[in-house]
Parts: C-alpha cells; sequence; structure tokens
C-alpha cells in the first residue's frame, strides 16, 4: 500500500494513521516493545491496519516538562507523550485542560499506549468541533486505508 524509501540512515515511514488510544491499547505488537515496528490494530470484520506512525487528540490532563512527558486523555483512554521538549512550538499548548493533537511514533501499547511525539499543536480555539468530529475522522480515514 505504502513504498518505503531507504534515505541515509533511516527508512521512510507511511503517513500517520488516526487513532484513538483504546484501538493501541487493545492492538497487537509486531515486534519488541523498543523496535519501533508499530502495532496492528483491529478494525473489525476481519479487516486489521498496521501503524507505526500516529495522529492522536486529547485534553492535556498532565505536564511533566522535567520528563519532558505529557499525559493526554481522548473519548477511549488515556496516552503519555513523550519528547515534547523537543518539539518547537509544542510547548505553549501544554497546559492542563487544553485539547491538542499530537503526531508521532508508538513506543508502546500496553499497559498505556506511549507516543513519541514529532508534532504538536494546540487545537483549543475550536475544541468542541474537533472533539466532536474527532471518532468520524478515525473511522473515515481507518476504512479507506484497511
Amino acid at each position: 500500500m505504502y513504498k518505503t524509501e531507504k534515505t541515509t540512515g533511516e527508512r521512510k515511514r507511511p503517513p500517520p494513521v488516526k487513532v484513538l488510544s483504546g484501538q493501541l491499547r487493545t492492538a497487537d505488537s509486531r515486534g519488541a516493545a523498543d523496535s519501533e515496528d508499530g502495532c496492528v490494530i483491529r478494525l473489525g470484520k476481519g479487516r486489521s491496519l498496521l501503524v507505526s506512525l500516529v495522529w492522536m487528540q486529547g485534553t492535556v490532563l498532565e505536564v511533566q516538562l522535567d520528563r519532558s512527558t505529557v499525559l493526554l486523555m481522548d473519548e477511549t483512554g488515556t496516552f503519555a507523550v513523550q519528547g515534547v521538549n523537543s518539539i518547537p512550538k509544542g510547548k505553549p499548548c501544554l497546559s492542563q485542560g487544553k485539547y491538542v493533537m499530537v503526531m508521532g511514533v508508538i513506543q508502546a501499547i500496553s499497559p498505556e499506549p506511549v507516543i513519541r511525539a514529532v508534532k504538536i499543536a494546540d487545537l483549543s480555539e475550536f475544541a468542541a468541533l474537533h472533539r466532536q468530529m474527532w471518532k468520524l475522522e478515525v473511522e473515515d480515514l481507518q476504512q479507506v486505508l484497511a
């Protein structure tokens, strides 16, 4: 489905897949926990989807800048995001109660999903709309990709 190209020093990843934390929590791992090989999420009706780079959205519950970590919650549960201190323009939106989007690489799926951030953006201005649409966006993209 996706072409992967070798680049100098790093393999190219497919585009991020929109997922809910609950889907990662019940996913099947593809390798060692720290291998970044991703996981397989089950979509029902015998369909599944391989994911390693994800796009997630949620409300900031807790910020630990000394550990470069933030805890977020979507409608299916909580998930941790690591490496937030190294994201340009990421820190201003990292305060409790903000609604944010995170793109990142899956680090762990159980017992709680952990994502290493690549991008963070503040969606708080239209949070009500983003929250309402998020699950539908996730389902729609996954149907197209599976």
